[in-house]
């Protein structure tokens, strides 16, 4: 999924359960249930190869400064802020990924890292379509703002 998603989700989260027993395994858990949901996202190609790792990486900056834009969007207060448990789901929402990082984009994968990340990628469903794999991520995003 794009950062976009995980975060929102994140973040929707921590406002909605408020607890951090609550949120944070919640997001975590989200995080992957997302992944195993048939999407597309920036970095999708660059394990077969279609895809430079410098692009995604390009596309990635973008997609995380539209994930910070829609978080604050969702979820500014009267006063025009945003409460740091938000953004902190955020970031929670975001973790696996920025775990995955430097195996994705540098080539490096440390070995503590190795069981997550294989495991995060045993559930990663991606699609090269880019509409059939955007599309249950705008529902996602409608239904999220909807509820938020």
């Amino acid at each position: 999924m794009l950062s976009i998603s995980h975060a929102a989700t994140g973040a929707f989260l921590a406002a909605k359960l408020q607890n951090p027993v609550l949120y944070i395994p919640a997001i975590l858990a989200s995080h992957y249930l997302e992944d195993w949901i048939l999407h597309w996202d920036v970095g999708t190609g660059l394990s077969n190869g279609t895809r430079k790792r410098s692009h995604a990486f390009a596309l990635e900056l973008i997609d995380l400064a539209l994930a910070i834009g829609v978080v604050f969007l969702m979820f500014r207060d009267t006063v025009g802020g945003v409460q740091p448990q938000i953004y902190f789901g955020a970031f929670l929402g975001l973790l696996p990924d920025f775990l995955e990082a430097p195996r994705n984009f540098f080539n490096w994968n440390p070995k503590f890292l190795k069981p997550l990340n294989s495991f995060h990628h045993s559930l990663h469903h991606s699609t090269p379509n880019v509409l059939r794999g955007l599309i249950p991520q705008v529902i996602l995003l409608a239904l999220l703002w909807a509820m938020k």
